[in-house]
């Protein structure tokens, strides 16, 4: 199906594909219930990056950590917003995919679908490596390739049952979290204002020890290009809403709500943290036992600080495992299903599970994680892991892109009845795009964030080379169509004649 021409009367005359509008997808007589969608939008994007990455942000930033966290937020919050607008208008399984297609054309949708899916291919190999390492540790009789490879298995099948199967598994793994992260929360304000056993008014840590800005508050804006990649997976709890049971509401509700769970969860959490303990004071957090979670337990008393923390942060493992595996076999379908990828692909189980989707992207985790046992040394693993490196990025500027060429073509009537609205129209798009502009500009300025910039731009210039092959085939199929929907109207009329 051809993307939308500038002539059209309005954004959504053809909004989505068939095959992948929510309600429309073939057979899935099980979908997510408002509680799945609510526990997927609080603690979809709770992982070791909060639980352990915060500690070096902390250390480079200090207390202005706290500045970088909050900007970095709302950058995403907007990003979630423009794609609230367009989803809540028309709900997609393919969601900014799918939507690129409409507003920008084919060439988008192939970029960013597959960018995305390459970004979770990367992802699910990270963890089931981490993961497979963890229960090495517990339980050493097996190696670690062995439990990465368990753990991958055991998520293919909760996957595989029926999408709510999927939001069941991620509903308590999630709880599991949140759970941790109000403990957390509620026991280190109270240590902050002397209010703990043995605690003493510890609030002026964000201001002593060199200011609330140590290193400058320039660091503070550069932190924000090490914050941001810790949002990313906001927008699965879109792509699920898409198949839940009312899902113009569960748009709704997760991207209205993402905002309080940033400030409340990232930025409630880091905030927390130093004012617990003295920024310079903060162990390095190369594992779990040094992690700034763990400090802050151990300061509170808690008997097996370490080894709790290090059950949550493997149960924030797995639970991205769980959800990457969902949303990466969701794109991968929602590619076939508009010619980006083998047409077998999209085809979908009883229960609505697209299982060629989600095997093929387990594949490649297998893979990844095999190559890393098999050849450390070969950087292949690490090529992954840094050329997806810049796909959140890339995803926040094809949103705002999007959204803006939407709004561009509705009417005024139109955009006055939107169930949801991006306010500042298209101000707060440009500014989007722009803040991206410089998170990346920061990057190439840090020797890790140009291995980045560098790999990630190889990648995508991979994809732009076999473009050309995919755009044939899409107007292969679409001559395919034309011709069938011909041959099927001339058998029509010499029916109708007889």
């Amino acid at each position: 199906m051809p993307a939308s021409t500038p002539g059209d009367s309005s954004a959504y005359s053809e909004p989505v594909s068939p095959q992948t509008s929510a309600g429309s997808t073939a057979r899935q007589p099980k979908k997510l219930r408002s509680r799945h969608v609510t526990m997927i939008t609080l603690g979809g994007i709770i992982g070791a990056s909060l639980f352990v990455g915060s500690g070096n942000v902390i250390r480079s930033v200090g207390p202005a950590a706290i500045i970088s966290y909050l900007i970095g937020g709302l950058l995403v919050f907007l990003a979630m917003r423009m794609l609230g607008e367009m989803a809540a208008a028309r709900p997609a399984i393919g969601s900014f995919m799918e939507y690129a297609r409409v507003g920008l054309g084919n060439w988008a949708a192939y970029l960013v679908g597959w960018l995305y899916w390459y970004f979770w291919v990367g992802v699910l190999a990270y963890e089931a490596v981490l993961g497979g390492e963890t229960l090495h540790e517990w339980f050493s009789f097996l190696p670690t390739w062995a439990w990465s490879l368990i753990l991958i298995a055991i998520f293919i099948g909760a996957n595989a049952v029926s999408v709510r199967t999927f939001g069941e598994v991620e509903f308590w793994l999630a709880s599991i979290k949140v759970i941790a992260i109000v403990v957390f929360l509620g026991a280190g304000l109270l240590f902050a204002l002397g209010l703990w056993p043995n605690a003493s008014f510890s609030i002026p840590n964000l201001w002593e020890h060199g200011g609330f800005a140590p290193n400058g508050i320039g660091i503070a804006l550069t932190g924000v290009a090490l914050v941001i990649f810790s949002y990313f997976g906001t927008e699965i709890a879109v792509m699920a809403a898409a198949e839940s049971e009312d899902p113009a509401k569960g748009i709704k509700q997760a991207t209205s709500t993402v905002i309080w769970r940033i400030l409340l969860f990232f930025v409630g959490a880091v905030l927390i943290i130093v004012m617990v303990v003295p920024w310079d004071e903060l162990p390095e957090p190369v594992s779990v036992a040094t992690a700034p979670f763990t400090h802050v337990f151990s300061l509170l008393g808690l008997p097996g600080a370490a080894v709790i923390m290090q059950l949550i942060i493997f149960t924030a493992v797995i639970s991205v495992l769980n959800s990457g595996l969902y949303s990466a076999s969701r794109m991968f379908a929602a590619l076939a299903e508009q010619g980006f990828a083998p047409r077998f692909v999209a085809k979908r189980s009883r229960n609505g599970v697209p299982m060629w989707a989600l095997l093929a992207s387990t594949s490649g985790a297998v893979i990844a994680t095999i190559v890393n046992y098999a050849a450390p040394d070969s950087g292949v693993f690490d090529f992954i892991m840094n050329s997806a490196g810049l796909v959140a990025l890339f995803v926040y500027v094809f949103i705002a892109l999007t959204q803006m060429r939407m709004r561009q073509k509705m009417t005024p009537e139109e955009a006055a009845g939107l169930k949801l609205k991006m306010w500042l129209h298209p101000w707060l798009n440009i500014l989007l795009i722009a803040a991206i502009a410089g998170v990346l500009a920061v990057m190439l300025s840090t020797d890790g964030g140009r291995t980045q910039v560098w790999t990630s731009l190889i990648a995508t210039g991979v994809l732009i080379v076999f473009w050309p092959l995919v755009r044939r085939n899409l107007r292969r199929r679409r001559a395919a169509v034309t011709a069938e929907a011909v041959a099927d109207e001339q058998q029509g009329s010499t029916v109708t004649g007889h």
